[in-house]
């Protein structure tokens, strides 16, 4: 048997103290991602039946678009050490193309913690759509780190749905609402009533006639577009908003961009230089 002197350690000792610090890093890992699962399964209309591996992102560069302060203890209540969980439940065939835009600028005012899994009712999902929400976060085992949980479920439902991990609350339909909840996060929304109001008449127009609506439709919202845009580089005041982010999605959702009037052509080249829109093209494909 070999003798070691002094300091040295034999190398199968190393081994063997390697393999207990992967082991104990893989015990973190799946003790944070039962934490997250058993938040999931406390919201009323729990999904039991998950699986996928959590992905998770960290906050990146900041941006000076959608500037604004927003208070998380005052918006989603007082945090007493645990980690605020947002579920999402979402639909492959129909990808929410806002979501990894608003989940982007999230992780540039938060510490996010974020995971995908797939639902047994859906059979398969496109990787592209498994890694909407970035790469793995490497203390993604360590939940007391972040401020906010997001988790989304691809699964089989008519319409997006987002809860929030508070007992009694009835979960959040439909994309232009989901998106609503998820802008307050970063910022409050106009002071001026005239012009909140505008904002939600554009994303509601967004979803609703651009997204979901005929070809009559969408062109008479590409009519009304173009002439807003002749008069004002953003929809509704002199920065970009939610209702610039809700038009832009649904737009490369409804039609191509290349056959859009002149006026919309050059908001969406404004859009695209803002750099936050890069997560959306992957899901277009």
């Amino acid at each position: 048997m070999p003798m070691y002197q002094n300091d040295d350690v034999d190398p199968a000792v190393k081994t063997l103290e390697a393999r207990q610090d992967e082991i104990l890093r893989r015990l973190y890992e799946l003790k944070a991602a039962v934490e997250g699962l058993t938040k999931t399964v406390t919201t009323p209309d729990a999904d039991m039946d998950l699986s996928l591996s959590s992905l998770s992102s960290s906050p990146t560069t900041t941006t000076t678009a959608f500037r604004g302060m927003a208070n998380l203890d005052s918006l989603l209540g007082k945090d007493l050490g645990s980690l605020r969980d947002i579920v999402i439940n979402a639909n492959p065939a129909r990808p929410p193309l806002t979501l990894p835009v608003l989940h982007s600028l999230l992780c540039q005012r938060y510490q996010v913690l974020s995971t995908v899994h797939v639902h047994s009712s859906v059979s398969a999902v496109p990787p592209q759509l498994l890694s909407c929400l970035g790469p793995r976060h490497a203390d993604s085992y360590t939940r007391q780190r972040f401020q906010l949980g997001l988790t989304l479920i691809w699964k089989d439902v008519p319409k997006l749905q987002m809860k929030f991990s508070v007992q009694n609350m009835c979960p959040i339909e439909g994309e232009a609402n989901v998106a609503r909840f998820l802008f307050r996060l970063l910022a409050p929304y106009p002071s001026d009533p005239a012009t909140a109001t505008l904002v939600d008449s554009w994303v509601d127009t967004a979803f609703f006639q651009l997204a979901e609506g005929g070809a009559k439709e969408r062109a008479a919202v590409l009519r009304t577009l173009n002439g807003a845009l002749g008069r004002h580089a953003w929809l509704a005041g002199d920065e970009p908003s939610l209702a610039d982010l809700a038009c832009y999605c649904c737009l490369l959702q409804a039609c191509p961009a290349a056959s859009a009037p002149a006026n919309v052509q050059r908001w969406l080249k404004a859009c695209d230089n803002l750099g936050l829109f890069g997560p959306v093209q992957p899901m277009l494909q």
